[in-house]
């Protein structure tokens, strides 16, 4: 009996499990939100075959094409951007999709028509680092609609403290899910032989007083003073410098390891460049929740309100003395 208990895993309390079980907490729920966790799960497990694959299926390099944001895009931005558009669109629940390479909100229903939530996501960031082969994400937000707003720009257009659930998936070394719906942040990994995100941290907490910055220094001319004189004095107190390209890789590891995430305004960027909707919000919300903090220059990032769907901000978060460290220069 012993020899067959030890091939059956411990851990065999996957994503949908886990989203049910909290459902279940709130007598009033119906099951519509974990729908929604589903289908991003489902696009999830595709996208990750898809980034494995890309250079044995030829689909890296670019896609010959422009998206609204003026970037070139990759032919997996396409194929990741299509795969979630098709998987959250079955949903039944979703009034609204809005993708960060799409110029326009997808209206699905309204309202009077079922239409409860409107999901945000940035398809594949860092998708630019796929021909060398590091890690890559896809990045959502799940906000509630409102079915008095017509305008679908409009309605999506909400500020980061009314996201209903916020997270990531990671394409890297393994594939890791990691979410918040407000109450602490928890993280998945995919295993790959039974095809499900499996639970394996509860109530993640960002380290304290990890002596590392992410930050592209190449721009650091064109940085505000403050940061310029932050860099320097980080360089003099012993600071590492750990900067992968990728937002979801970079703030994962901050949120594992500790320390703090800079992406500060530039003379060439004066209104900062990652999108507040599709990028900034979503990471502030799970920052936050696991104990740390974000920043959009003086202004917590998930109290910025958005002017636009595509709206830019710059963005500081992280361990929280580690970003009081920041601010306080910047403030000088």
């Amino acid at each position: 009996m012993d020899s067959i208990e030890k091939l059956v895993p411990d851990n065999l309390t996957s994503l949908q499990t886990h989203v049910l079980a909290e459902e279940a907490k709130y007598p009033e729920a119906t099951g519509d939100f974990s729908w929604i966790i589903s289908a991003i799960s489902l696009a999830g497990k595709t996208i990750a075959n898809k980034v494995r694959r890309a250079r044995l299926e030829n689909v890296l390099g670019s896609h010959g094409t422009e998206n609204v944001q003026g970037e070139v895009q990759q032919k997996l931005d396409v194929i990741a951007n299509e795969v979630l558009l098709r998987c959250l669109g079955e949903r039944a629940s979703i009034a609204v999709l809005a993708s960060e390479e799409d110029q326009e909100p997808l209206i699905l229903r309204s309202g009077k028509e079922g239409g409860k939530y409107c999901v945000l996501f940035d398809p594949l960031d860092g998708s630019s680092n796929l021909d060398v082969a590091v890690g890559v994400g896809t990045i959502f937000t799940v906000l509630r609609n409102d079915p008095n707003v017509k305008n679908a720009e409009q309605t999506v257009c909400q500020t980061g403290v009314q996201q209903v659930a916020a997270g990531y998936i990671l394409y890297g070394s393994s594939t890791i899910l990691v979410l918040t719906t407000g109450h602490g942040v928890d993280m998945f990994v995919l295993d790959q032989a039974i095809g499900s995100f499996l639970h394996v941290k509860q109530g993640l907490r960002i380290p304290p007083g990890n002596k590392t910055y992410s930050v592209n220094e190449a721009y650091a001319e064109q940085f505000p003073t403050g940061y310029r004189t932050y860099l320097q004095w980080a360089h003099e107190q012993g600071y590492s410098s750990r900067y992968i390209g990728s937002m979801v890789a970079d703030v994962h590891r901050i949120l594992m390891r500790g320390g703090v995430f800079l992406y500060p305004s530039t003379t060439k960027n004066p209104g900062g460049k990652l999108r507040l909707l599709y990028e900034a919000n979503p990471m502030a919300m799970i920052i936050e929740q696991a104990g740390g903090l974000a920043y959009s220059g003086p202004q917590r990032t998930l109290e910025v309100v958005p002017t636009e769907l595509h709206a830019r901000v710059p963005v500081l978060l992280g361990s929280p003395e580690e970003v009081e460290s920041v601010r306080r220069f910047s403030q000088e």
